[in-house]
C-alpha cells in the first residue's frame, strides 16, 4: 500500500478520474481550474530549453569526433522521412477502410469560416524550405524595439536585439534553441582538449541543477491532470465527442495500429519488445496524455533514455529534433482528417487525389514547427494546395474534438520520437545494449523520480 501511495502514476491516474468527474458535475469550476495546467506547461516550458541546450552541447563536445554528429543527424534524416511518410500512409488507409465521415452528409454553407480565419491566412509558405530555415533562426526579441533615435535609443535598442537569444528559451521554441546549441556546440568542438572539459564540468552542473528542479515540479504533474482534465470536459463536455465519435475512434485505432505495429514491426527488427518499450516509457506517455502536452515529458524522457544507456549526443540531437520533424501521430491526424472531410461533405476523391495529399503532406507537414495552432495550419494548407478539392473552411468541422485529438496525437508522438532515439542510437552504435535491456527489464529503476541527477549520465564516453 505505502508503495502504490508513492508512486506519481497511481496519483495521475487518480486525478485524471477526479479532473473528469469535477468537468462533467461542475463544468464551471472545471473550466476555472484551466489556470493550473496553463501554469504547469508554461513552467515546464521554461525549463524545456535550457536542457536541451545543456545536453546537445555536452553530448556534442563529448563526442570523440564531430563526424558523429553528421552520422547521427544524417541517420536520424532518413528514419524521419520513411517513419512519418509511413504515419500518413496509416492515416489514409485507416480513413479509407473505417470511413468514419460516411454518412453525415454535412452543408458547407451552414460552417461559420470566421471560426477558422486565424488558421487559414497564413498558409501560402507552409512546408517550405525558407519557412523552416527561418524558423528555425532566433529573431524575436522579448520587447519590440523603440522608436527613439537618440543615443539612449540606439543603446537600448542594441541589448534589446541581443535578447533574441533568450526568447527562445522562454518561450520555448524548440527549433531555435536545437539551433543554437548544435552552433555553439560544434564551435566548443573544436577548442583544445583542456578548454572542452573546463567547459563541460559547469554545464554538467548546471544540467543537474535544471533537472532537480524539474524533479520537483513533476511531482505536481497529479494536480496538472486534475485541472486538464477539469478543464477539457467542463469546457467541451462530454456532449462533443457524440457527434465525432467515429472520427475519434478511428483515431485511436489508427495511432494503435502505428504504435504496436509499425513501431513494433521496427523495434522487432532489431530485436526489442515494442510492449516493454512501452512499459519503461508509461508513466511519460501517462502525464502526456492528461495533460495534451508533449512538452511536459521531454526532458524527463531525455533523461531517462540516457539513464538507460543511449549516448546522450544522441539523445540531445534526436529527440528534440523529432519534436519538430518526427511528429508521426500528428501526420495520422492531418491524413485521416483530410479523408474524413471528404466523406463528410460527400466530396469524391480519386487515386490522384489520395497521392496528392500523401506528396504535400510530406512537405507541408513539416512546414509549421512553433506556429501556435500548427495542425491546423498545414491541415488548411494542405486543402489549399489541393486547389479547393475540398474547401479550406471545413476545417471548422474539427475544432470542437481537436482538443480531444491532441492527446492521442501528443502521445503517438512521444512513442514516435522515443523509438526514433531508440533506433538511431542501435544504427550508429551509441548505445549500451546491455544496461538499455536491463532498464526494459527494470523500469521502475529508471522512473525520472528515483534517478540520480547528480549522475551527469556517465554513459556519455561509454562504448554499446
Amino acid at each position: 500500500m505505502k508503495k502504490l501511495l508513492t508512486n506519481l502514476a497511481f496519483w495521475v491516474v487518480l486525478a485524471i478520474v477526479a479532473g473528469v468527474c469535477v468537468g462533467f458535475f461542475m463544468p464551471e469550476l472545471g473550466i476555472q481550474s484551466k489556470i493550473g495546467i496553463d501554469w504547469f506547461i508554461k513552467i515546464l516550458k521554461w525549463m524545456v530549453g535550457p536542457i536541451i541546450f545543456l545536453t546537445i552541447i555536452s553530448g556534442i563536445v563529448g563526442l570523440e569526433d564531430l563526424r558523429d554528429v553528421g552520422s547521427i543527424g544524417l541517420k536520424g534524416f532518413v528514419y524521419f522521412e520513411l517513419v512519418s511518410t509511413l504515419a500518413l500512409a496509416v492515416g489514409i488507409g485507416a480513413a479509407l477502410l473505417l470511413a468514419p465521415g460516411h454518412g453525415m452528409h454535412l452543408d458547407i454553407t451552414h460552417l461559420d469560416a470566421s471560426s477558422v480565419e486565424q488558421f487559414t491566412q497564413n498558409t501560402r509558405d507552409v512546408g517550405s524550405i525558407s519557412a523552416i530555415l527561418k524558423s528555425a533562426i532566433p529573431s524575436t526579441p522579448l520587447i519590440p524595439y523603440l522608436e527613439n533615435t537618440s543615443i539612449f535609443g540606439l543603446i537600448a535598442n542594441f541589448f534589446i536585439a541581443l535578447s533574441v537569444v533568450i526568447t527562445p528559451f522562454i518561450k520555448a521554441m524548440t527549433l531555435q534553441v536545437l539551433f543554437m546549441a548544435i552552433c555553439v556546440a560544434i564551435a566548443l568542438s573544436f577548442a583544445p582538449a583542456k578548454i572542452k572539459k573546463a567547459c563541460l564540468i559547469p554545464l554538467n552542473k548546471a544540467q543537474s541543477i535544471v533537472l532537480k528542479i524539474l524533479s520537483v515540479f513533476m511531482w505536481l504533474s497529479p494536480l496538472a491532470a486534475y485541472c486538464a482534465m477539469a478543464y477539457l470536459i467542463g469546457k467541451f463536455g462530454i456532449s462533443s465527442l457524440v457527434g465525432m465519435l467515429s472520427l475519434l475512434v478511428v483515431m485511436a485505432i489508427a495511432c494503435l495500429i502505428f504504435i504496436f505495429g509499425v513501431l513494433g514491426a521496427i523495434c522487432y527488427f532489431v530485436k526489442i519488445n515494442i510492449f516493454k518499450f512501452m512499459r519503461f516509457i508509461a508513466k511519460e506517455v501517462l502525464v502526456v496524455f492528461a495533460t495534451s502536452s508533449s512538452e511536459v515529458a521531454l526532458a524527463p524522457l531525455m533523461k531517462k533514455l540516457e539513464a538507460a544507456g543511449i549516448h546522450r549526443g544522441c539523445v540531445g540531437l534526436i529527440v528534440p529534433t523529432g519534436y519538430s520533424f518526427n511528429l508521426d501521430c500528428t501526420n495520422i491526424y492531418l491524413s485521416m482528417s483530410v479523408i474524413f472531410l471528404a466523406q463528410a461533405f460527400d466530396i469524391e476523391l480519386s487515386f490522384m487525389h489520395l497521392l496528392s495529399i500523401l506528396i504535400i503532406l510530406m512537405i507541408t507537414s513539416k512546414g509549421a514547427v512553433g506556429v501556435t495552432g500548427s495542425g491546423f495550419v498545414v491541415l488548411a494548407g494542405t486543402l489549399s494546395s489541393l486547389h479547393d478539392v475540398i474547401p479550406v473552411a471545413t476545417v471548422a468541422v474539427l475544432l470542437g474534438v481537436d482538443k480531444f485529438m491532441s492527446e492521442m496525437r501528443a502521445v503517438g508522438n512521444l512513442c514516435g520520437n522515443s523509438v526514433a532515439c531508440l533506433i538511431v542510437a542501435i544504427w550508429d552504435k551509441k548505445i549500451d545494449m546491455q544496461k538499455f535491456r536491463h532498464a526494459l527489464d527494470n523500469p521502475n529503476d529508471y522512473a525520472f523520480e528515483n534517478l540520480n541527477l547528480n549522475d551527469n549520465l556517465t554513459n556519455t564516453q561509454s562504448k554499446p
